[in-house]
Formats: C-alpha cells, structure tokens, sequence
C-alpha cells in the first residue's frame, strides 16, 4: 500500500465541509516514545495539558524505552528517553542489550482553527547517539469531537521508509560518546511523509491507525521483521493516571505501552486535610487606648508565653518576640508548612487572638537558622478588615522587608541550644549502570542537629548497610572510551559504597549570619559530604523584592578515604563559583554559576526550573567546562533532570517533606561540583516578598 492512496482518503474526508470543527489539540494519550499523542510511533501535532508529567514504558520487538515527558509550557514538551535494544549488534559493544540515551523537543507552532490544523515541529534525539534521530512536521486536524486526522514530513529515521526527496547530506554514523547536539543531521537527509487517525471512543477507550515512515534499517532482519508500514493500537485509560495500550507493529511484532501521567497543579487530595484556622479576633475599641500593661514586664512575659504554646499547636515555633505598645514583631521557625506565606497567615491570626488591643503593627519574620530573613508587616486593622476578602486584597496592604536583626528580638530561652535528630531508613539510587540500568543500596541513616547558638549549628549524619549493590557499578564497558580522562573526583563512587560501615555521611559546623540588610553569608567546616572534607564559605546578595540574587562560594577541600571515616587521602582541590539567580516569571527560574569545579576544570553550568506555586519543581541544568568531550568520556559533558515533589501536594496534610530525585545520564569526573549542606539561596528566598507573593494564597489557609 503506497502513502499516496492512504492520504487521499484521509484528505478527502478532512474536507468533508459538514464535519469541519475547531477542537484544542490536547491529549491525555502518549505514544511509544513518551510523547503525547494519539498514534503508536508517529507524533501528532497535540501537547498534554500544561506542566502534566508522564513516565511510561513500551516494549516491541526487544526494545524497551523507558520514558520521561513534562510539557514545560502549554505549546513546548520534552522527552528524556532510556532505550534497552536486546540482541541490537553495535561495533565495540560487549554486553546483551545495547542501552541508550536520547532527548526530545516538540513545539506546537499554532492551534486549530476552524479550517485550519494544529502544526508542530520537533526533533528526536537531539542530544543523544543519533540512534532515535529524527526531526518532523506534522498537522493534525479534528473531525468533531472524535476523530482525529494527521499528516507530517519526517527526516532522519522518519524519512527512513518510502522518502520522495532529500534535503541535502545527513551524516548516518552513531555519535559513541553522544551527548552532543547533533544538528548537523536536523532536517536533512531524505524526506518521507508518514500519516495517521485516531478515533475517541468514549472518555476511556481509543484507538489509532497509522502508516510509519520509519524503516527501522538498523533493527530490520535483525531484532524483527519490518513486513508492513501499518500500525494497529489501542488504548484504554484505566483512571485519570494510568493508562493501557496495545498494538500490532509493522506486520510482524505486538508492542504494549504503559503510562502514568500527573499534573502539578491538580492535587489528588481535594481540599486538604489540614484543620481549620483560628479565625480573626476583631478588638474592643474601647480597650485599644489601655497601654498600662506596656510598663509591666510579667505581662510581656504572659504574652509571649501564650503566643509560643498557640503557635506550637500550629507547628510553629516562636524563637523571639519584640513587643512595645503599638507594634509587635515575632520571629518564628516554621517547621510544618511548605508554603511560608500559609506560615504567616497563620502566625497573625494568632497574633490578634493573643495581644493586647493596643497593638496595631503586625510583624512576622522568618528565622533562617536562627538569623532573621525576611518580614511581612500588616496593619491589625487591615486584617481585621478584609478577613473575608481576597488574599490578593491582604497582598496589597502587606509590607515585605528584610531589615530586622538577632538584636532586635528577645530570644527565649527555649530556643537554644536544643537537639533534634531523626533515625530511619534511607535509599541510595544509581541509574544507568550497563549491566544494572537501576542500583540501590538500603541503609539504615541517623541524623541529628545541634542548635548551639542563633545562626551556630553543628550537624551529622551516620549510616550503615542493610543491603544493597552499589559497590557492584560496572566500569565503562560501552566501548567509548576516554582520552587523558580527569582526576577520578566521582567517578569511582563505587568505592565509597563498599563496606557496611558504619560510615560518616557528614560531620560540620556551620555559622550562618547577616552581614547587611542584602547581604547574607554561611561559613561550614568539616566533613562536607560523602567524599570530601574541609571548608566552604559563602555571600548572598538579595534583595527582598527583586528577582536578582548574586552569590559566591569558595572551597577548600580533601578527598575522603573511601571508608568514609575520618582519614583522608592525598587529592586536595580549590574550588569556588560566582553565581546569579534570576526569577524569569510565569514560574520559571534560572541560576547560572561559573567557576572552578572539583577535577580542577572551569566552565560555566546553567539551570533551568519550572515551578509550581504548591512547591512542585522541574528543571534541568546542563554545565560545559574545559574538560573536552573527549576526556569527558561517554555523555561528552555533564547535564540531568531534577524533579522536586512536596509530599503536602500528595498526602493533602502541610509538610515540608519533599522526594528529590535527580537523573544525571552519567556520574563522570567533568563539571563535579561539591555538596554542602545549607546553600543559602533557596532558604532566604522562600521567605523574601518577591517569592511569597506568588504563593499569597495560601495566606487565608
């Protein structure tokens, strides 16, 4: 069957003038490669909904993807990809699957019209081997509010099977170390078109026909038989997460897909579990002129008493009050809620239950390990006002600064020193191993704190292997080779995970303090992480209304005995970054440090996150230094995907857990940057007016 019939029936009906409607070009559905989607291999001109994350995996013919979707906006997705080819033959090779890496764009370039399709361009495997290379057009049109009709242009292995011109010379070559942008090869080569429709059954059960412009010339006669460019399949959603499909693929294989999608921004806990605030004390008038117990010092002491037992309660912790007749400031530290602008709202309700009439000036600032960060200041008036307005409304009247310090508080007693400390399981994960794509180790982990003094904490944490097979992290066995490779700062982490233990995770002391209203400053000493001891001292400069923040940190540091006790070892290294922090808006932030990193190489890294105002973030950074590709090693220079999920938005209950995972294609020694605990950046921010404002919502709550 040539494409050219295929299109002609499918031409003929988009022009059918009675079916002609106008539909938003989203799906719930999700191809074999990861991408939103109505068809099985061919892409669509759809997108997801806005900031939705998917992982899915499909399996055809001894090749299994393993794929991660996020549209970062409502026209732009992304796709990062693990392949696991069995029986695929590549020149230097030696294991029984071939493994691979590869990263997707796909942009919509505008929505349907009436008579008009969706349109969107993308690139397959961008950065990876080549393997996955492909970049397309594609328009996809609905016919009522079922059937879907599409139609693109592919190049690279999109314009492998049946092309009818070619653009150019497309280099045909594996990249073996990958990594790279190969954009030597985008949209050149031979051109195919390739074509498909999807029909909606109802809310749960689709299907989808589509003629492949994909030959498969590498897998063809060796992990199948490509008999037919048709494709067959159907999908079944489960519920609103999980969704189920099946096909039959290029006459000869069946393939099976599994995806399980979410959105940031939709909670499966509706409403919330937390209870209920104290609601707002309006005053007495006649009581607000009585200033008598402004002289009487056991009355401030009852006041504060009774504002630490309220705040308690809440899971606040009051650290320090400073009380006159008119105005009261109190620093607290939050410890149960995610979002510090609910930390507020609750705090001044307490506040106006507790203090006297007279008082007028609310003002709450945030304790940032026991140094005041920054203050929301609201008139009583104003909140006894608009109780039941907006938050919005409350926004407009709030003060936010960051000019209050240690000094200005009396701090209670209760406050310091004070020890806290947890003891539980913990998981160490490591990916894409050749001979395990997934390790873990289990370990048994007891961490605690020791509050000295305001801004003094001395740290630790101490582990102990239950089980696990870190230590078994094969060396590189890809055939790609490094040329002159760097020190091995990283790259030997098997090692440190060898032994039980007990093993110190680490062991400092830390002084964090204010050296101007702008200006913050950290200074940490001891066993910093896993593999490094030694000093690391750091300035923050940030305002409290802008989206600029500059920064800088030096380090001085030893490389660890792979024991993790406390010898160490001969390798001495001084590393340091200047940094800027920059808020872009509409949720999108970005950091870019530049300096000298642990294998003594200089580059520059660059991030990128999308957060969400429930404190859901997804971002991926990528750094490039004067290590080349080649001494680099396989991945030709260091990048990875961090997702950020705040347990509060899963369990409906405020709580500032969160799960942090970050995929890093590979651990090589090239851009290795130091762990230090208590960064400044994101802790001082959190609390600054700039960053609350987005989350203002939450005051009311």
């Amino acid at each position: 069957m040539r494409i050219s019939y295929f299109l002609s029936g499918l031409v003929a009906v988009a022009l059918t003038p009675a079916t002609l409607t106008a539909e938003t070009q989203t799906t719930r559905w999700v191809n074999m490669y990861g991408l939103s989607g109505g068809l099985l291999d061919m892409p669509t001109a759809e997108v997801a909904a806005d900031g939705q994350l998917t992982t899915s995996i499909s399996h055809f013919a001894g090749t299994t993807k393993t794929n991660l979707a996020f549209q970062l906006t409502p026209r732009l997705s992304g796709v990062f990809r693990y392949s696991a080819l069995k029986g695929f033959d590549v020149p230097g090779y030696t294991l029984s699957s071939y493994y691979d890496r590869s990263f997707d764009l796909h942009y919509q370039i505008m929505d349907e019209g009436e008579y008009r399709p969706a349109l969107a361009v993308g690139l397959r495997d961008l950065l990876g081997t080549g393997l996955y290379g492909g970049e397309y057009v594609v328009a996809t049109k609905s016919l009522g509010p079922k059937l879907r009709l599409t139609g693109g242009v592919g190049w690279g292995r999109l314009g492998s099977h049946d092309s009818f011109a070619t653009v150019g010379t497309r280099p045909t070559e594996l990249l073996g170390g990958g990594g790279i942008p190969n954009y030597d090869r985008w949209f050149r080569g031979p051109m195919a078109a390739f074509a498909g429709v999807s029909y909606q059954h109802n809310d749960r059960l689709s299907f989808a026909l589509e003629y492949s412009s994909d030959a498969y010339l590498r897998e063809d006669g060796d992990l199948f038989d490509v008999k037919s460019p048709l494709n067959l399949g159907i999908n079944y959603k489960l519920n609103n997460t999980v969704q189920l499909g099946a096909s039959y693929m290029y006459g000869s294989e069946f393939g099976i897909n599994v995806a399980v999608a979410l959105n940031p921004k939709n909670s499966p806990v509706l409403g919330g579990n937390d209870t209920a605030p104290q609601p707002v004390a309006l005053r007495d008038n006649r009581s607000i002129r009585d200033l008598g117990w402004a002289e009487e010092d056991a009355k401030k002491s009852q006041i504060s008493s009774a504002l630490k037992t309220a705040l308690a309660r809440e899971g606040i912790v009051l650290e320090g009050v400073n009380i006159s007749a008119n105005s009261a400031e109190v620093l607290i530290r939050n410890e149960r809620f995610d979002i510090e602008s609910q930390a507020i709202g609750r705090t001044m309700r307490i506040m106006s239950r507790i203090l006297p009439s007279s008082v007028e000036t609310l003002k709450v600032t945030h304790s940032n390990r026991g140094v005041p960060a920054g203050s929301a200041t609201l008139s009583r008036s104003d909140l006894e006002a608009l109780e039941n307005a907006p938050s919005s409304a409350v926004l407009a009247r709030t003060r936010f600064t960051a000019n209050s310090r240690a000094r200005d508080f009396e701090v209670l007693k209760s406050s310091y020193p004070r020890l806290e400390w947890k003891l539980g399981p913990m998981v160490k994960l490591s990916v894409f191993d050749p001979d395990s794509p997934v390790r873990a180790d289990l370990l048994a982990n007891l961490e605690g704190q020791y509050h000295i003094a305001p801004g003094w904490i001395a740290s630790g944490a101490f582990t102990y292997k239950l089980a696990g097979n870190l230590d078994g992290i094969s060396d590189n066995r890809t055939g790609f080779v490094a040329v002159n490779p760097a020190y091995p700062v990283r790259s030997d982490a098997r090692r440190y995970a060898e032994g039980n233990g007990p093993k110190i995770d680490h062991l400092t002391i830390a002084k964090y303090g204010r050296l101007s209203d702008d200006l913050y400053g950290r200074m940490t000493l001891g066993y910093l992480e896993q593999m490094y001891a030694g000093v690391s001292g750091e300035v923050l400069w940030k305002p409290t209304n802008s989206r600029l923040a500059l920064g800088g940190e030096l380090n001085y540091v030893a490389q660890r005995n792979f024991s993790q006790g406390f010898g160490l070892q001969d390798y001495k290294i001084a590393t340091g970054h200047l940094s800027a922090y920059y808020d872009l808006g509409n949720g999108f932030h970005t950091q870019v440090d530049a300096g000298r990193y642990l294998a003594g190489d200089w580059g520059v890294t660059a991030a990128l996150d999308r957060e969400f105002g429930n404190g859901w973030r997804v971002g991926a950074y990528i750094t490039k230094t004067d290590l080349s590709s080649e001494s680099f090693g396989e991945g030709s220079f260091d990048k990875g995907i961090r997702i950020t999920l705040p347990m509060s938005w899963a369990l409906g209950n405020s709580t500032q857990r969160t799960s942090e995972t970050t995929i890093q294609s590979l651990n090589r020694d090239g851009g290795a940057r130091l762990t230090v605990n208590g960064r400044l950046y994101d802790k001082v921010r959190s609390t600054h007016g700039a960053e609350m404002a987005k989350t203002w919502g939450r005051f009311w709550r």
